[in-house]
């Protein structure tokens, strides 16, 4: 029984709780800005460069008597290929993803600062300071 209590302490303590709550709300994050990066910038990015479309690009290493003008037509016939675009195109999502990230922890920092910078009230002042300021005030009138 010690080993299954000791576990629940584990998991309900709150370090693991938040991380848990973290990668859900990370998991469903990576999604929007993966939508983000495919349907909206590589498009533009797609574009700019001549209407190339990342995912596809491939060089293929096998079954050189024959030239495969598409990954899909090469992956039916079977023959090896380096997909670089796959590539390109994970590591242009990495590096969006990232920057968002990055965008949204400066806009969390930012708000903590706001509500740190407010100033808080000066404490009383405690019995013994009170009595301290009645003992000068009546010292300086005398």
């Amino acid at each position: 029984m010690g080993f299954l209590k000791e576990f629940k302490d584990f998991a309900m303590r709150g370090n693991v709780v938040d991380m848990a709550v973290g990668v859900v709300i990370g998991g469903a994050f990576g999604k929007i800005v993966t939508s983000l990066v495919n349907d909206v910038f590589m498009p533009i990015v797609g574009l700019a460069v001549g209407g190339v479309d990342f995912t596809s690009l491939f060089v293929q290493l096998g079954d050189f008597d024959k030239k495969y003008e598409t990954l899909e037509a090469a992956k039916e016939a079977g023959v090896a290929t380096l997909n670089y675009g796959n590539f390109l195109q994970v590591t242009f999502d990495f590096i969006i993803v990232a920057f968002c990230i990055f965008l949204f922890i400066k806009l969390i920092n930012s708000l903590k600062k706001k509500e740190e910078a407010a100033p808080a009230a000066p404490p009383a002042p405690s019995k013994e300071e009170v009595l301290l300021t009645e003992i000068r005030d009546l010292l300086k009138n005398k």
